[in-house]
């Protein structure tokens, strides 16, 4: 069977040490609340993907075409432009969720948030846990 070659894969680097060199120091604090709320609301222990992306769980998929490989649940990386929030698998509609989200912009399977003040963290609470048990009906969520 093909395996993947995902370019974003589980790497060694420290999800602690890479939190301390994120910058300016507005978008570091709102990356260490970002970590504190996926902890909680996931109950995973956080392994860093590629050199930015901070994911909370794994799931294994294999395509019908029999491409196969691994990828993290559910995650964020606190970009300069914006915190990418990395929570639709894209098998569920979570408009409901996402209207009462505040300030955001919506990509194909991640939002991305300027700030967490301009969001309820409530509602981004909700949105993960409902992002993993969409994700977890297809294809099978495990810690790392």
């Amino acid at each position: 069977m093909a395996r993947s070659d995902n370019k974003t894969v589980p790497t060694d680097q420290s999800v602690e040490h890479f939190l301390t060199t994120v910058q300016p120091a507005r978008r570091a604090e709102d990356a260490r609340e970002l970590d504190k709320l996926f902890r909680a609301t996931t109950g995973y222990t956080p392994l860093m993907w590629g050199p930015s992306i901070i994911g909370y769980g794994r799931y294994h998929y294999r395509y019908k075409s029999g491409r196969e490989g691994d990828f993290l649940a559910t995650g964020f990386s606190p970009r300069k432009s914006a915190l990418v929030i990395y929570i639709m698998p894209g098998y569920a509609d979570f408009g409901d969720l996402v209207a009462r989200l505040g300030k955001h912009k919506l990509g194909k399977s991640c939002l991305y948030v300027n700030k967490l003040a301009d969001i309820d963290t409530g509602v981004l609470s909700e949105l993960i846990g409902a992002g993993l048990d969409d994700l977890n009906r297809v294809w099978p969520i495990k810690p790392f």
